[in-house]
């Protein structure tokens, strides 16, 4: 569970943007639009080195007298060469792993040039645009070449906002596979190698490869359009690879209409790189971290960022959000409702946890920064979630489908999401997204009433009000009347700080609920506690344990009770060594309110592991076997208590070696 706390921040990324750093040298806006790529790319696993040359064709947005490029700092540049064969000058600038090149003469605004780029290099984490990220590496026995990689020039700022059209070569040594967008053919070249060829005609992101020594594909029995490739280490993993993805591609086939193409490629990456990437056509997974949901986010990128993106990073909150939301939608799907809402209370937590700036400003921020994830991820798939709410399901699933149709395979932004939404459903939804990109903050709401007795035995009348403290607030909410007979729902329209109801019921109220089903943002005290939870994990995430522990006193000093800020202090007592402290935690965890579920199992867990690095293999026994019984076997909890059980933890082996 530690190492997951880790490695948390990398997945919200990684299934978002793919995840590189944009720095503040690079310019604001888009200097240039790239059309197309021509590339060749020579990859030698045993010396980690790749080849390449890309032909980008691109217009000229403003008159320039340089341009630039993205490129992994590791591609050193041999020749740059124009249209006319002529060499053009270029300079290095590794702190934000960007190309600045100088044409022969002045670019002016609106020409239309092909530049081509030689390089080659030894890509390695040190060397990615992102500071511990692996995007990009030539190595036995899997090879990537992600797009956020920047293994091939890109325009700047352009990631994941600028399309493009991509007929891509790689060669590889004979014997191996590789993954991309648009596959066309392979042959074998006079060097004994193998060539893979794929032209993506779209205008898109056709920039992630993965190559390898990958078994024959694997697909579900009677559905060949999903392929599953992966290693001889992982090759049991595959058909369940494959029925699970299959399902999700069905799934938000029928509710988002058709994908640009019905072909999937599922691929393994290596351990040491990203959690998942995709392309158009490829769904790129670590196996052992390839949860439904995990998959189902990547899946969802066929549509929402792939078939349409944002315009620029001030929209990106549309894609980002709705991928997260189209994984809601499928846990839905599969699990119901209660799925669904105990879902909805993580990624609140997310969407306030930074929320002091509108969606729609973010673009100025590093996407890989904790608030530009949590809001365009989280409060993204939140204010989707509220415009369900506000729409009707069956308008909401008419407006995905008109964003996805209008804009397919071009850019989309803020405002014409609200076009768009106004027009399916035939309301005016400004004082919607005025609230909710253009605002910040979530309402707090309050609510008293009075009942009065009716005559002739017809029953009470409640006469209520429903406050909150965003002055503009407007939106409906539902309040459950719950009686002395049978619970009743009502739907109350919200404007300003104070809202008044009347509602007449059979039986006599005995409590009444303000958004019983989750449907809004909203602030809480039970909330308060997650988002120090959240801002302490992410402090976990960047190494800020001090930062951590100051997040997770808050959310104690907020309910002492709470089990999951409990066990989260718990596993940075236990990263330092700090054991008694580790133990005391998790004890307190075990004693509180026990949401989230699974800190029950982890905390037995973990308690087991403390006795057998203390040398107390009785009570450790004792604590596994409490985990077992639970059978709560979340994240494979169960699993992993029933190994400890046959033997000591690896702490406690290295203590009784030394």
């Amino acid at each position: 569970m530690i190492q997951r706390l880790r490695t948390a921040f990398v997945i919200a990324t990684l299934t978002a943007l793919s995840g590189a750093a944009l720095h503040a040298a690079t310019p604001s806006r888009p200097q240039i639009d790239v059309s197309g790529y021509v590339i060749h790319a020579d990859l030698d696993p045993a010396t980690g080195t790749l080849s390449a040359t890309a032909a980008v064709t691109f217009t000229a947005l403003d008159d320039l007298t340089s341009v630039p490029f993205g490129l992994n700092n590791a591609l050193q540049v041999a020749k740059i060469v124009d249209n006319t064969n002529a060499v053009l000058n270029s300079e290095r600038n590794v702190s934000d792993s960007t190309v600045r090149v100088q044409p022969k003469t002045l670019l002016t605004k609106g020409t239309v040039a092909t530049w081509t780029f030689t390089y080659s290099g030894v890509p390695n984490i040190g060397t990615s645009p992102v500071d511990g990220i692996k995007f990009v590496q030539v190595i036995d026995p899997v090879s990537t070449l992600l797009y956020a990689g920047r293994w091939f020039p890109i325009s700047m700022p352009g990631l994941f906002t600028d399309r493009f059209t991509a007929e891509t070569h790689i060669t590889v040594p004979t014997g191996e596979r590789v993954i991309g967008s648009g596959f066309k053919t392979q042959h074998p070249t006079t060097s004994g190698r193998t060539e893979f060829i794929f032209n993506w005609t779209k205008p898109g992101f056709p920039g992630t490869i993965v190559a390898g020594k990958f078994l024959a594909p694997v697909s579900a029995p009677g559905i060949p359009n999903v392929h599953v490739y992966l290693t001889e280490a992982n090759k049991a993993k595959a058909p369940d690879l494959a029925a699970t993805v299959a399902r999700q591609f069905e799934y938000m086939s029928s509710t988002f209409g058709s994908a640009e193409s019905s072909r999937i490629d599922v691929v393994e990456l290596p351990a040491d790189s990203v959690s998942a990437a995709w392309g158009p056509e490829v769904v790129a997974i670590r196996t052992d971290r390839a949860s439904p949901r995990l998959l189902a986010n990547t899946v969802a990128h066929q549509w929402w960022g792939s078939e349409i993106s944002p315009a620029t990073l001030n929209d990106a909150w549309i894609t980002n959000g709705m991928s997260r939301y189209a994984e809601l939608m499928y846990l839905e799907d599969t699990g119901g409702k209660t799925s669904l809402q105990s879902a909805v209370t993580d990624v609140e937590a997310g969407a306030i946890s930074y929320d002091t700036e509108p969606l729609t400003t973010l673009g100025r921020l590093d996407p890989f920064s904790p608030q530009f994830q949590n809001m365009t991820l989280e409060k993204g798939a939140m204010v989707f979630h509220m415009l369900r709410w506000e729409l009707g399901d069956d308008a909401f699933t008419q407006f995905l489908r008109a964003m996805l149709s209008q804009y397919t395979d071009r850019s989309i932004r803020t405002a014409n999401v609200q076009t768009i939404a106004e027009a399916q459903s035939q309301q005016n939804l400004q004082a919607f997204f005025s609230q909710w990109l253009d605002g910040t903050g979530a309402p707090e709401f309050g609510n008293t009433f009075s009942v009065f007795r009716l005559g002739s035995n017809k029953g009470f009348r409640t006469v209520g009000t429903v406050t909150e403290d965003l002055d503009l607030f407007r939106m409906p909410v539902e309040l459950r009347i719950e009686t002395e007979g049978k619970t009743e729902i009502r739907r109350v329209d919200l404007a300003g700080p104070e809202s008044h109801y009347s509602i007449e019921t059979f039986g006599r109220p005995r409590r009444i609920t303000i958004d019983p089903d989750n449907w809004l943002l909203k602030s809480t005290p039970d909330l308060a506690v997650r988002v120090a939870v959240l801002r302490g994990q992410q402090d976990v995430a960047q190494g800020d344990l001090l930062g951590a522990i100051g997040e997770y006193q808050k959310a104690l000093d907020a309910n002492r009770g709470s089990s999951l800020a409990n066990y989260r202090l718990a596993e940075i007592f236990m990263m330092q060594k700090n054991y008694q402290s580790a133990a005391n935690s998790f004890r307190d965890a075990l004693r509180g309110d026990g949401d989230p579920k699974w800190t029950e199992v982890w905390s037995h867990i973990n308690l087991g592991k403390i006795f057998d690095c203390t040398g107390q293999r009785e009570r450790a026994v004792n604590e596994y076997r409490s985990a077992v019984q639970t059978n709560d076997n979340t994240q494979g909890a169960v699993n992993e208590a029933r190994a400890d059980m046959q033997k000591p933890s690896a702490c406690e082996q290295n203590r009784a070696s030394n």
